[in-house]
């Protein structure tokens, strides 16, 4: 999970169908150059996992999508009636052919999630799931009570000198206004966030936590949604509200809830069907806000005229619109390799569960969730010596138009599952959460305020940043263009904490 290919922590029988169209990115320019197609094979009795797409994205058009999958030998997984999407899967290596064939009427399109079998499957999990629940249904009661009881405490935590970060977004000033409601619920999409860390148990939502990886279904067991082999999301849970309790650091918005929503797998992998059950998850419950600190295997970015990864952008950008229609704001990393998010030509890092391969890309490929539209896309900024001076990181994606607004992703100090710990980790992952905390401060003080204002303010009480060079780097990408009141480095500015409660 602390791989470097995503928006994470730096250090650490084939069908293709594609057509040539016309795409309009989310940096407003179109392009009509084909991508490179990725032949995705999927042989007899190999278990292969796909997005099913109904053309009507209600309940009765789930229900015919989910009958020609069973028509066509697949097994329904997961099925979301509120946007038509069915996860599925299936051993025919003819699944995908046979749901266009047999859905001509309710289908409008089909994608396989990776380009490797399933390793896991829901009817193996079930069986861990209640030996899990047999074991910890006591200890996951006790931490649910504890998690709904806050401490305030007068003095700051022992290590907010270290945290650099707060100081420049100005939390430390927000806090002495609020911090944060109780109300308030942000959803961490990642790798689970450590139940039994004291400075973020207080804040953990269990009742409102899920697994997502169990084939992208809904796992409700008690211990599901805790870490195995990341703290990757423990560490952004950190930023985004570890306790005020003199304990530790404080997050931007320590009073706010949690919820643990495990969208990455034991491999490191976070699949589209992961995803959307994280994002129709978090509409179903009513989150706030929710942090997206990844890029969507396996390919870095999904090309809308290659119909089999267009099928995936649309089930992901369903769930997102609907979610965002329930109240939700998105933020998420811009990822980390420092690529010109608005100029994109060649991509060799996907597909990266299998053998990656030198790809021609276009401007409708898209690197999912963040940059889709309804999406905050955030880029990371790294402190100049000891100063309060910043510059954009120099692993930092950056792009014109893209970039929606930017924080501090460099040199992060946070909690880590290791000891219950702290540590410092550096990622455009890193910088996301900053926002999503402001995002968090802001409905505190505006719980009125729906997503579009939300994110229409983070970007209006930014802070400009003019152009300026990138922390130095052996490979420094695109230079900064742009305005100070948007550019294609910190878009709109650095996001300011300190205005999201006093305005």
């Amino acid at each position: 999970m602390s791989r470097a290919r995503r928006g994470l922590a730096v250090g650490a029988a084939a069908l293709t169908l594609g057509v040539v169209a016309t795409t309009l990115t989310s940096a407003g320019a179109a392009t009509t150059e084909k991508s490179t197609p990725v032949p995705v094979a999927t042989p007899e009795g190999q278990v292969s996992a796909y997005v099913v797409n109904a053309k009507k994205a209600n309940a009765k058009g789930t229900a015919d999508a989910r009958k020609v999958v069973q028509k066509a030998g697949g097994t329904v997984v997961q099925a979301w009636p509120q946007i038509g999407v069915v996860i599925a899967q299936s051993t025919h290596a003819d699944f995908r052919a046979d749901v266009y064939r047999l859905g001509r009427t309710s289908v409008t399109s089909v994608g396989t999630t990776r380009t490797v079998a399933v390793s896991e499957r829901a009817e193996q999990a079930s069986t861990l799931r209640q030996s899990a629940r047999s074991r910890s249904t006591e200890r996951a009661e006790l931490k649910g009570e504890f998690a709904n009881t806050p401490q305030k405490y007068v003095k700051p935590d022992p290590r907010e000198g270290e945290q650099w970060d707060m100081a420049h977004i100005k939390a430390d000033h927000a806090h002495e206004i609020t911090d944060g409601s109780r109300k308030v619920l942000v959803g961490v999409l990642d790798s689970g966030i450590d139940a039994d860390h004291p400075d973020l148990a207080a804040n953990i939502d269990v009742n409102n936590s899920v697994n997502c990886t169990d084939g992208g279904a809904v796992d409700r067991s008690p211990t599901g949604w805790q870490p195995t082999t990341s703290d990757h999301g423990t560490h952004v849970a950190g930023t985004i509200g570890a306790a005020r309790n003199g304990i530790g650091i404080t997050g931007v918005a320590p009073n706010v809830r949690m919820a643990s929503v495990k969208v990455v797998n034991d491999d490191g992998f976070i699949y589209p069907e992961y995803a959307i059950c994280g994002f129709m998850w978090s509409g179903l419950r009513g989150m706030d806000v929710t942090n997206n600190s990844y890029y969507i295997d396996p390919f870095e970015f999904w090309c809308q005229d290659q119909a089999n990864q267009a099928a995936v952008v649309e089930a992901v950008g369903r769930a997102v619109t609907w979610s965002t229609k329930k109240g939700t704001v998105h933020v998420a990393a811009a990822g980390n390799a420092a690529y010109d998010l608005a100029n994109k030509t060649t991509s060799a890092s996907s597909p990266n569960d299998s053998t990656p391969i030198e790809r021609t890309i276009n401007n409708g490929c898209l690197d999912i969730p963040t940059e889709l539209p309804e999406v905050v896309t955030v880029s990371s900024y790294a402190q100049i010596g000891t100063s309060n001076e910043t510059q954009l990181s120099s692993f930092s994606n950056r792009g014109r138009n893209v970039i929606d607004v930017a924080a501090p992703g460099s040199r992060i100090l946070s909690t880590i599952v290791k000891d219950n710990g702290y540590g410092l980790k550096s990622g455009t992952s890193m910088a996301s959460p900053h926002v999503a905390g402001v995002a968090a401060l802001m409905k505190s003080k505006h719980p009125g305020w729906r997503p579009a204002r939300v994110i229409q303010q983070l970007k209006a009480q930014a802070d400009e940043r003019p152009c300026a060079p990138q922390q130095t780097s052996s490979s420094p990408g695109a230079l900064c263009t742009g305005a100070p009141s948007n550019n294609s480095y910190a878009g709109h500015g650095m996001v300011d904490a300190l205005d999201a409660v006093r305005r």
